[in-house]
């Protein structure tokens, strides 16, 4: 039984062409700047959002807390949305790891406003913590996988330099966002001072990201980088797969945007299924189960015995998310077996793990 697997587009495996050119893949020592791959996919990148540098990295979570690290000291606060990523999901690092404390907001969809953010900056006291940063996400996660307009990104990020803050864009899925609205790389590079990327996701990459920046930034989150062990050696090997990704992987991701919405056409129809979401932006579909049923987390257990893998959020809450490993002739089948299990119940399923799932 092939196993179809929706707990995350973070379960992509390298495409057997991926595999060809990491393997052809001319390397060095990154450390000392001397891997020519690394060198050219951060070169590319830095350009392609039209930033003077870039640098690899291990993980997305890694590369948002070197921007944290490089704009904040120890005592700073930073405002993000209170669904982000960087709050929610990465272990407590801003504090951890950079002494810096962490403000949340509200907003749809994930998605902060102006009017949020009025009145939020910290008045210039001994006792008050300094605001410093502002953190977005696009597309959001935890939100609901939606997509910022780029009119919203240009109003938040004027309101941010007009408050004297740094912008840091949590960028995951920001290729998604990308192509779900239609702007480019380069109109949202304008919005920020720094933006990760993750090549690990909807990509298709076994792992990295990257940080964007200014020269001077970059510079100072390679010593951060190194400071918070994720400096690397041959690491061109996974630079040729992000590039390989670059090429190839990006247009495809509306095929995954459009087996999201059709996944949600489909469950639409089921009895038991509530709070769909209204909007699929992208590749991430977020729904309710109907407490009589059962809990999001037995009904992912039940799921699994068909081959399909789903995302239990915590209570009824479950998470959706398409990729390209989910052909798509698999979404009726994915219907069905969700259809089947919530006709014949799941309330007594004997369950193991307790999610979320973050990523």
């Amino acid at each position: 039984m092939t196993i179809l697997d929706l707990r995350s587009d973070t379960v992509t495996r390298p495409t057997a062409e991926m595999r060809q050119a990491m393997m052809a893949a001319e390397v060095g020592d990154d450390m000392m700047g001397e891997d020519p791959t690394v060198n050219r996919l951060e070169q590319r990148v830095a350009e392609m959002f039209g930033h003077e540098a870039a640098v690899l990295a291990c993980s997305c979570t890694q590369s948002n807390q070197m921007a944290v690290r490089v704009h904040c000291q120890p005592g700073d606060e930073l405002l993000i949305h209170n669904t982000g990523h960087i709050c929610n999901f990465e272990g407590g690092a801003p504090a951890a790891l950079s002494g810096v404390s962490v403000r949340t907001l509200p907003g749809p969809g994930g998605m902060l406003q102006t009017e949020d953010l009025s009145g939020m900056i910290r008045a210039s006291d001994q006792h008050f913590c300094r605001t410093r940063l502002l953190c977005l996400e696009n597309t959001t996660n935890i939100g609901g996988g939606r997509v910022y307009p780029l009119s919203l990104l240009q109003e938040l990020s004027a309101w941010a330099r007009e408050h004297n803050l740094r912008v840091h864009l949590d960028g995951a899925r920001l290729f998604n966002a990308i192509v779900a609205a239609g702007y480019s790389a380069a109109d949202v590079g304008a919005c920020f001072d720094t933006i990760s990327i993750c090549f690990s996701k909807g990509l298709g990459c076994p792992f990295g990201s990257m940080l964007i920046g200014d020269q001077k930034t970059i510079q100072q989150a390679r010593r951060v980088r190194k400071l918070f062990g994720g400096a690397l050696r041959q690491s061109g090997f996974i630079a040729a797969a992000a590039l390989y990704a670059l090429d190839h992987h990006i247009d495809r991701l509306d095929d995954d945007h459009r087996n999201a919405r059709r996944l949600a056409e489909g469950l639409q129809a089921l009895n038991g299924i509530h709070s769909l979401s209204e909007t699929v932006d992208s590749n991430l579909l977020f729904f309710e189960l109907d407490p009589a049923l059962g809990t999001a987390v037995q009904f992912a257990a039940a799921l699994r015995e068909d081959g399909v893998l789903i995302g239990p959020m915590g209570g009824q809450r479950v998470r959706l998310v398409t990729h390209l490993d989910i052909p798509n002739d698999a979404i009726d089948r994915i219907v069905q077996a969700m259809a089947c299990r919530i006709a014949t119940g799941f309330a007594d399923q004997p369950v193991q793990g307790k999610g979320p799932f973050s990523k």
